[in-house]
């Protein structure tokens, strides 16, 4: 593979990362589906709620290389391949990475924020790579086929907050199966923030009743990630009060921060119930 080879490499598998079972059992599908032809996975849903973590952990659970692309500096179409460069008064081109992964059998190529290139149309050229026969002209390369087994998992985040996005043009769209991501049930989040950060249950469990009380302010709902309840509780971890993590983990205001702990302190009834669906450590 080239130059190249030393950047594919098996992700390690990270621990305590919990996933819905019927995501875990889709994921399953996904590998033996990619045994007959390459695959493609959408992987949707609101920031920093796990979906690269969930491609890097398919790959690690699976042994797969992992080749990991930033859509969002596309600047035109074939951006991916390589670009023409000029050294020492004369043009070359500079083959990139893009091309080998494709090549390489059993490669997870993950796409992310797919939705988000600089210029729509630099997403052309991987229709082509998507589509049924899987393969690509460039006329500094030639010919590309997709090698056996590759899998490529697409991320985005949409909705009217995410600055610079594009909806997803439905012919690429269609290219893909699709798997949907939100936040944890609050039993699981206080679970991942005990395992994780190493805080106990109860400043745990505050802290995930906060951030939801925030999710679903009506009148000014504020997107609090496990991302960001992991910051807060490793603020936590390292002698912050569950207020001061907060405070120097969002752009919150005190006084409202004040009235969601108080209000939590004097409810009946503050363990949540468990979730519906089930969640296990994949």
């Amino acid at each position: 593979m080239g130059s190249f080879e030393r950047d594919l490499i098996v992700p390690e598998p990270e621990e305590h990362f919990f996933q819905k079972t019927d995501v875990i059992e889709n994921l399953k599908r996904i590998e033996n589906l990619s045994k007959r032809h390459p695959v493609n996975v959408l992987v949707a849903g609101k920031q920093g709620c796990g979906k690269s973590t969930l491609v890097r952990q398919f790959a690690a659970r699976n042994k797969r290389p992992l080749a990991t692309f930033q859509i969002g500096i596309l600047s035109e179409p074939g951006q991916l391949f390589g670009e023409h460069r000029l050294k020492d008064g004369e043009t070359y081109y500079q083959e990139f990475l893009f091309p080998q992964a494709i090549q390489t059998p059993g490669c997870v190529i993950h796409l992310e924020e797919i939705n988000r290139p600089e210029h729509p149309k630099a997403l052309n050229m991987l229709f082509s790579v998507l589509a049924e026969d899987r393969k690509v002209w460039t006329d500094e390369l030639g010919y590309i086929k997709v090698a056996e087994s590759v899998v490529f998992f697409a991320t985005l985040n949409e909705g009217e907050e995410f600055i610079g996005t594009e909806i997803l043009d439905a012919a690429l769209r269609d290219r893909f199966y699709v798997t949907i991501l939100d936040y944890l049930p609050p039993d699981v989040e206080t679970r991942v923030l005990n395992l994780k950060a190493d805080i106990d249950e109860a400043n745990a469990l505050t802290i995930v009743n906060v951030a939801n009380r925030l999710r679903s302010n009506t009148q000014e709902p504020m997107v609090v990630s496990t991302r960001h309840t992991l910051m807060i509780a490793e603020m936590v971890n390292v002698g912050a009060s569950v207020k001061e993590a907060f405070i120097y983990s969002l752009q919150i205001n005190p006084d409202v921060l004040e009235s969601i702990l108080l209000s939590l302190h004097v409810e009946l009834g503050m363990t949540e119930k468990e979730s519906k669906r089930v969640y296990l450590i994949y």
